[in-house]
């Protein structure tokens, strides 16, 4: 039998500020909020945007960096592992349940600047000029087949 593989890699922006606590135990938590877009053609034919929001916990020493450097509508990248968790509700509502992500890793991207509300952050790989090369033009959404 072929090995379990529990992986979620997500690049989007936060959805408002990084909140920190810490478990009994000491161990920071910090609880960020991801929207992530997904593109589609509507019936017109029009591109829209689907916003899908991702609830994540990062521990210990990623936690407080997160807290300290992250603010509302910062682009950041995460990878982790997605985690099912079930409990008592305390109004007495019966089993409550909820899946987040773990993350393993935070890539902050683009500059401390693009927190505050800063609209049209695009993630640009590293190295990645802004003239398309010669090997690869230019593209746009129309190009794409789907």
């Amino acid at each position: 039998m072929a090995a379990s593989i529990n992986r979620v890699v997500l690049v989007g922006n936060l959805t408002r500020d990084p909140e920190l606590r810490h478990t009994p135990g000491g161990t920071p938590v910090c609880s960020l909020r991801l929207a992530v877009n997904s593109r589609r053609k509507d019936e017109s034919g029009q591109w829209i945007d689907k916003p899908n929001y991702f609830s994540i916990s990062v521990f210990g020493n990623q936690a407080e960096s997160c807290a300290q450097y992250l603010a509302k509508g910062r682009p950041v990248a995460i990878d982790g592992r997605l985690d099912w968790r079930e409990w008592e509700a305390k109004d007495g509502g019966g089993k409550r349940e909820s899946v987040e992500i773990v993350a393993d890793s935070v890539q902050f991207l683009g500059s401390r600047g693009d927190g505050d509300g800063g609209g049209g952050n695009q993630f640009v790989p590293a190295g990645a000029g802004s003239e398309a090369s010669a090997d690869f033009p230019a593209s746009t959404d129309d190009d794409i087949p789907f």
